[in-house]
């Protein structure tokens, strides 16, 4: 356990042990009694009866996981660290080399308490994590030495894993990296703990069934030690990304390679009664072994202090309720410290789970499994949008900017001159350059609600966290909107208010493969959502790109992800749509090309100047330009020309043209659809 702030993906700590006396008894935790219990007898201590027996000493995971027996993990290594006075700005698993003997104090105290299982002080020692303190490339070594400390302090007494956190970024379906990458990256962590020594791993702290299965490939890919995987979930029994307990348990268990972890079991987030429940709820569906390494509870703010207030009493009371529910390796993770270990060990340690799974028993069949994805909709049955895109017809809409106060009164009467132009849809943007206006979303149900017109709402990732994001898009399908145009979204820094942070928790291609998960009635956890959405989907790309072998790789991975159609930036020749179709004919959606009218040679210039991975040809601003010194009115009149003859030369080769109405001229647009 790494640092000390452990309560998300990104961030958690490290730490199991193991427990045992050198002359072969367990110890029993009160003093004077250790060396004096015989082995099979029988002790009560209050209202707790516990059996005592003889324990081996041994390194073998695989001798503590076949022993059908209780044992004792040890609990939060960054806590520790952190009251021994490291800051957390420091790189906790760089300790290993520059402060060994620190690390070793930790993993002693908790072997001295009890631990017969303890973990390498390697949370966030993977090259991804390792990265932002510059220390990628001594990823393995860093591994090894934390594997050869953890060795020394246990002595023998104790065996020692390897531990495994996530690497701290999203990998796809939800992020840029690969899981091909992601195995790569976990694979050099898990060299230099099997350089070190360790005796299995400990994969903890995973938000995501996608990157725990990464981590698990990695070890499988370069031995065959035991795995403890542990993934983390919230007070609802659900991970981050929504996965039910039960589907995380059956998930973990059922993989091919090496036929599933070993031990399945959770840790971090949430404090003993939470667990316990979860505990109670895995056993029903597992015959695996199950370990729990709750919090000391949930943090409190103290003097602007995070603290964690759960006593050793009460997480050992709970730890005792846990294997009561099933759980065989039990310890403990942030804010928990060698006493709540020693506690741990006095109530638990030679008692045995009261609570046996059924072997290979499942979930109950009131209970969501993991979704088995079904086929979408047929995209022409999910919209009028959808269908006419489906059918092949060429469709037409006009982009809108939402009004910047409260009122939709203008918002409306353009969507009705829209709509009675016969116009296919309202394009709404969705706070382009950072401006602030009403939400696309919500004037998109204004509209729909209040003129009728089919709308395609824009989303951005930009000011949305992934909870968010999901929320709002089961809202708006509950609300009956169908098109959305998902983008990742201009920085905060084009906007007024450059101090303003960005979100940025997915991009564009992460939230086009939740909304197409949604379409096959899968939540992102893998869940199944309890019925399937009908959006029809649209993603941006640029054929005038800066870097376009990039931005047609990002886009080959939108259509991978499940986009139906996609909208251009402003585009004004042939020639670059022509070359563009040629570079996706492999992976090619309908393409819908976006025209803009420029209204003066202001206006032209703008765009070819301040809009980002716009292309404004020299023609375009000589013909405005030549325009312009005739007057304002033929300097719009030439921006309509231009942008019908755009129109007319891409209407044979692309599904639609969605046409901008600068400076909200609606009149405008409609006349380049008109001519």
């Amino acid at each position: 356990m790494t640092n000390v702030s452990e309560e998300n993906d990104d961030q958690k700590p490290t730490g199991p042990t193991r427990n045992g006396h050198p002359d072969g008894r367990r110890a029993c935790g009160i003093a004077g009694l250790d060396d004096a219990i015989p082995t099979g007898v029988d002790l009560c201590i209050g209202s707790t009866r516990l059996h005592t027996v003889k324990a081996r000493v041994t390194s073998d995971l695989r001798d503590l996981i076949s022993d059908g027996r209780v044992h004792v993990m040890d609990g939060a290594t960054g806590t520790m660290l952190y009251a021994r006075g490291v800051f957390v700005n420091v790189c906790y698993d760089e300790l290993n080399l520059k402060e060994p003997k620190l690390v070793t104090d930790v993993h002693e105290d908790y072997v001295r308490a009890g631990a017969e299982i303890i973990e390498t002080n390697t949370f966030g020692a993977n090259p991804v994590r390792l990265s932002s303190f510059g220390l990628e490339e001594r990823t393995e070594e860093i591994n090894r030495a934390a594997a050869e400390l953890a060795l020394r302090a246990a002595g023998g007494r104790a065996c020692v894993v390897g531990a495994i956190g996530p690497l701290g970024i999203r990998i796809e379906p939800f992020g840029p990296t690969a899981r091909e990458e992601a195995v790569d990256f976990f694979e050099r962590q898990v060299t230099g703990l099997l350089e070190g020594g360790v005796a299995g791993f400990v994969l903890e702290t995973f938000g995501h069934l996608d990157q725990i299965h990464c981590a698990y490939k990695a070890v499988r890919n370069l031995c065959d030690l035991p795995v403890i995987a542990q993934m983390t979930i919230e007070e609802d029994g659900r991970t981050s990304y929504g996965t039910e307990v039960e589907v995380l348990t059956t998930a973990i268990t059922s993989w091919g390679e090496g036929g599933g972890a070993d031990v399945v079991g959770l840790n971090c987030s949430v404090g003993p009664s939470a667990m316990l429940e979860a505990v109670e709820r895995m056993s029903r569906v597992t015959d695996r072994p199950i370990s729990a390494q709750p919090n000391a509870g949930l943090p409190k703010d103290v003097s602007d202090r995070k603290i964690y207030l759960a006593s050793p009493d009460y997480v050992a009371q709970y730890a005792l309720r846990m294997i009561g529910a099933g759980a065989r390796f039990i310890g403990g993770c942030c804010g928990t410290t060698p006493d709540h270990i020693k506690k741990i060990r006095d109530f638990v340690a030679g008692d045995q789970p009261r609570q046996v799974a059924i072997p290979g028993r499942r979930a109950r069949d009131d209970t969501k499994r993991v979704a088995d994805a079904v086929d979408p909709a047929p995209l022409g049955e999910r919209s009028p949008w959808g269908r006419k895109i489906a059918a092949g017809e060429f469709v037409t809409s006009i982009e809108l900017m939402p009004p910047s106060g409260t009122r939709p009164d203008s918002m409306i009467k353009h969507c009705e001159m829209i709509k009675e132009a016969g116009v296919d849809a309202v394009s709404l943007l969705d706070g382009p350059r950072a401006q602030l206006r009403m939400g696309a979303l919500l004037s998109a149900t204004i509209i729909e609600r209040e003129v009728g017109i089919e709308t395609v709402f824009h989303y951005s990732c930009r000011d949305r966290n992934m909870f968010t994001m999901i929320s709002d898009l089961l809202g708006a399908s509950a609300l009956g909107l169908r098109n959305v145009l998902i983008v990742t979204g201009d920085p905060p820094r084009t906007g007024p208010y450059a101090d303003s942070t960005a979100v940025f928790d997915i991009d564009s291609i992460g939230l086009t493969n939740v909304v197409n998960g949604f379409n096959c009635g899968v939540e992102p956890g893998g869940s199944a959502l309890g019925n399937q959405t009908r959006f029809v989907i649209g993603v941006a790309v640029n054929p005038g790109a800066v870097d376009l072998d990039r931005e047609l790789e990002r886009f080959e991975w939108k259509v991978d992800a499940g986009a139906d159609f996609a909208v251009t930036q402003p585009v004004f020749e042939l020639s670059m749509i022509e070359s563009f179709l040629k570079r996706i004919e492999g992976y090619r959606i309908p393409l819908i090309v976006e025209i803009w009218p420029p209204t003066s040679l202001r206006n032209a210039q703008f765009l070819a100047n301040e809009v980002p991975g716009v292309i404004v040809p020299e023609w375009v601003l000589e013909r405005m330009a030549a325009a312009q010194e005739r007057g304002d009115e033929a300097a719009r009149d030439e921006g309509v020309s231009i942008a019908r003859e755009v129109y007319d030369q891409v209407k044979g080769f692309v599904q639609g043209v969605q046409v901008s109405a600068p400076m909200g001229r609606i009149e405008t647009a409609l006349n380049v659809l008109s001519g």
